[in-house]
């Protein structure tokens, strides 16, 4: 069966490309879909990129090993700059957890890709995740010294339930708030890369003189796509700081 594209939220939408079903139980979700395929191919393409550097067969390092190599030296260098030396053990979570996202939202630029990032459940699902085994880390570290980061160091103690209230809540936001922050910026960008291409498509196919001007505004196009490519590369950096500053917390209480 054959899409089109209405709208361009359309190519948000996730669709079913295998559906599964049963009569005893509802197994929809093992369905094969547009956002398991990404997975799968987003997935494939970090086990390639990290095969092929290995660089098995010689000493001297290829260009592709130096890139990987320089990459997972910068995570290092962030997340023990971050954490401290503690942080050494979490370097390989973050490293996966920054090259996930980056080749998420790299893959997703192709134009009629489908954006994994954009989908604001999964990011902010994503996000609870890591925020739920945080708050697990932070009181089988800390024991109930964890509470301590509820109660800011010198409040008198009429406002300790009131601050223990507003920091609760805003302990619990960042569940929120690291997926969707991700999310929205995906989103926005893709929207924003959607509407102008529609817009200059529909200008340049109205004439051969319009054709002709319409090659003008396809630089824009060409600028936002260099801005997603940095914001994709942001996004997952700032992404993994939070998250280190979430774990710091956790370890130090404070």
């Amino acid at each position: 069966m054959l899409y089109t594209i209405n709208s361009p939220l359309d190519q948000f939408e996730i669709r079913s490309y295998i559906g599964i079903y049963s009569p005893f139980s509802d197994i929809s979700a093992l369905s094969l879909t547009t956002f398991s395929v990404y997975i799968l191919i987003v997935l494939f393409v970090i086990y390639v990129l990290h095969i092929i550097t290995t660089n098995k067969v010689g000493l001297i390092p290829t260009r592709w090993s130096i890139s990987v190599e320089a990459l997972y030296s910068t995570i290092y260098n962030m997340v023990v700059s971050q954490i401290g030396p503690k942080g050494q053990v979490y370097v390989p979570f973050i490293y996966s957890l920054f090259i996930f996202i980056l080749f998420s939202n790299l893959i997703s630029l192709v134009p009629y890709n489908f954006a994994i990032m954009a989908q604001l459940v999964f990011t902010v699902s994503l996000s609870m995740s890591i925020w739920f085994g945080v708050t697990i880390l932070g009181f089988n570290t800390q024991k109930l010294t964890y509470f301590g980061i509820f109660v800011p160091s010198g409040c008198s103690l009429p406002l300790v339930p009131v601050l223990v209230i507003i920091e609760g809540l805003s302990n619990a936001a960042r569940s929120i708030s690291l997926g969707l922050r991700l999310g929205s910026n995906i989103l926005a960008g893709h929207l924003l890369l959607v509407i102008l291409s529609g817009l200059i498509f529909d200008f340049m196919a109205s004439s051969a003189i319009l054709f002709v001007i319409g090659i003008l505004p396809l630089g824009l196009i060409l600028g936002i796509m260099c801005l997603e490519s940095a914001i994709a590369c942001i996004q997952s950096y700032v992404f993994c700081i939070l998250t280190c500053s979430y774990i710091k917390d956790a370890l130090y209480a404070h």
